[in-house]
């Protein structure tokens, strides 16, 4: 097949590229990039085409193939844009102060909240956030695994009720 012959074929099947292009990026222009690239790379690689192939599906894949390249190459540059106003802050070193008055306020009000409960729910409750499991309560206060999980789950109840804000 002449240079020329290829060329015919290739631009008479042309058509069939955009709405393929368009399914993979979803994007009109970008549609229209891929297109491009897959004809120059179609026109330019003549001596990969076997004669007697199907030239839409010969194209097809080397849109697919350069889509799928494309893709891949964006997802490992992983691009932050930053689009406010104030760019040149984009990489200074801003250090926040942390304001622990209002938290230790926050602390202390949950404390006293916990220490206001009944014993019977406080203690589970307490044992449980120390970091000791259901089992290892139920054995130490010598209830039924049962009742320690009700127990803390009526003393989160409790706490919720009392402390509505947070």
């Amino acid at each position: 097949m002449s240079t020329q012959e290829f060329e015919k074929v290739v631009i008479a099947n042309s058509s069939f590229l955009k709405p393929f292009a368009f399914t993979l990026t979803r994007d009109k222009e970008s549609a229209k990039d891929l297109t491009q690239e897959t004809l120059y790379k179609a026109l330019a690689n003549k001596e990969k085409y076997n004669v007697g192939t199907n030239v839409k599906a010969w194209m097809y894949t080397i849109m697919r193939n350069i889509f799928i390249n494309d893709y891949r190459k964006k997802t490992r540059q992983n691009i932050v844009f930053d689009n406010t106003s104030n760019d040149f802050l984009l990489d200074h070193n801003q250090k926040t102060v942390v304001n622990l008055a209002e938290s230790e306020m926050k602390l202390k009000e949950i404390k006293t909240a916990i220490q206001g409960l009944p014993d019977i729910f406080k203690n589970p409750l307490v044992l449980y956030f120390e970091g000791y499991k259901y089992n290892e309560i139920s054995d130490y206060l010598q209830e039924p695994l049962g009742t320690v999980k009700s127990r803390i789950h009526f003393a989160r109840k409790l706490l919720k009720a009392e402390i509505s804000r947070y």
